[in-house]
């Protein structure tokens, strides 16, 4: 795992920073959408999970528990983060997954090839030039409940009871 981020940037809870206020706030989705997420993405045991604005550190958990694949976790919240380091502790799967005190907007997130979202439509918009200039040909995104506009139609939506998770893979 210390490949996919520098030494200076994997921290224990005791060194969670407040970085700038959150772009949004933190609302925890069901599980059974973390699931259905991860399995519109296909992700297998060789994807690296980034999942931006990473809240209680589900999906990578979920990502790493169910599918063996390993899972970063971006995020500016110090609270919540403190709660992704004790979900990491009782999943057991801190070998596999690590939480970044970052910003989403500067983090390297090239190593990824699943990205999962759940932000707001101004967010994602402003996310599309970061994905397109950091992520390799292949690497899918998903996004629960919000599209990136009509600047990037979606290869596939699912519709979840009236909420529609959105999946896109970066071409070469």
């Amino acid at each position: 795992m210390a490949a996919l981020a520098s030494a200076d940037t994997v921290l224990s809870a005791g060194q969670i920073t407040h970085l700038r206020p959150p772009d949004v706030k933190y609302v925890r989705s069901p599980q059974h959408y973390d699931n259905s997420m991860l399995r519109l993405a296909r992700v297998t045991s060789a994807d690296v999970v980034y999942d931006l604005g990473s809240g209680d550190g589900r999906i990578p958990i979920t990502a790493a528990t169910t599918y063996g694949a390993r899972g970063v976790g971006i995020e500016i919240d110090p609270f919540v983060l403190r709660e992704a380091f004790d979900n990491l502790k009782k999943a057991g799967v801190g070998d596999r997954v690590l939480f970044l005190n970052q910003d989403l907007f500067t983090t390297d997130i090239s190593a990824a090839t699943v990205v999962t979202l759940f932000l707001m439509p101004k967010l994602n918009l402003q996310l599309v030039p970061k994905f397109k200039r950091e992520l390799r040909p292949g690497t899918r995104i998903v996004s629960h409940k919000w599209d990136m506009g009509d600047a990037w139609p979606p290869d596939q939506t699912q519709d979840m009871n009236g909420l529609i998770i959105y999946l896109w893979t970066i071409r070469g």
